[in-house]
């Protein structure tokens, strides 16, 4: 089983930036997919952003292309997400989670290890 812990998130303006971090502990293994997830109130979880522990493939859901990085730093067992240009729509609880990298799959119902989740609130 992961454990994730994600921070920095807050409050910015509109065309701001933020980096969230997620720090995984436990058993992580190389073959592991590791995600970014938000939530508005409201709205269902949405995938933002995906990359693998080993080769660091990426994946963006639109909104997210161009203004959102994926990174992972191994050594640090920690994965990073970028945001730039922000919007009041990127307003959400933004989650970490981590699943096998056994097929392509975004669903959040895929992802069996899950963070608590951080806020970002994005004004206008």
């Amino acid at each position: 089983q992961v454990q994730l812990v994600e921070s920095g998130g807050g409050l910015v303006q509109a065309g701001g930036s933020l980096r969230l971090s997620c720090a995984a502990s436990g058993r992580i293994f190389s073959r592991y997919v590791m995600g970014w997830f938000r939530q508005a109130p409201g709205k269902e979880r949405e995938f933002v952003a995906s990359i693998r522990w080993s080769g660091g493939n990426t994946d963006y859901a639109d909104p997210a292309k161009g203004r959102f990085t994926i990174s992972r730093d191994n050594a640090k067992n920690t994965v990073y997400l970028q945001m730039n240009s922000l919007k009041p729509d990127d307003t959400a609880v933004y989650y970490c989670a981590a699943r096998s990298d056994t097929w392509y799959t975004i669903r959040p119902e895929d992802f069996p290890s899950w963070g608590q989740g951080t806020q970002v609130t994005v004004s206008s």
